[in-house]
């Protein structure tokens, strides 16, 4: 488990309104539209995916187009707070142990 420092409350206020903003251009429904979770590429209906920050907001990440990503609920669920190499080395684990 990770120990990290969360980013200020102004930061996260800011970067979920952004995300708000966002959820609501063209660009991220054309990108949920395509219905492939960014992690397990597996496929889904455009509903049941959500935005997730690759660098959350928590941990200092923005909102912009380069830091979201179409994400199925399972892997945003597990996923949390991790950054990509955190994430990297979590799904390395679950397969070792398989």
């Amino acid at each position: 488990m990770s120990f990290f420092v969360s980013a200020d409350s102004e930061h996260i206020k800011r970067e979920k309104q952004k995300a708000r903003e966002l959820r609501k251009s063209q660009w991220w429904k054309r990108r949920k539209a395509e219905g492939v979770c960014y992690y397990c590429k597996r496929k889904f209906k455009p509903s049941e995916l959500t935005m997730d920050h690759i660098v959350p907001i928590v941990r200092g990440g923005k909102t912009t187009k380069g830091n979201v990503v179409p994400c199925c609920k399972e892997c945003n669920n597990k996923k949390k707070y991790l950054l990509p190499i955190e994430w990297k080395e979590y799904l390395e684990n679950l397969s070792d142990e398989n």
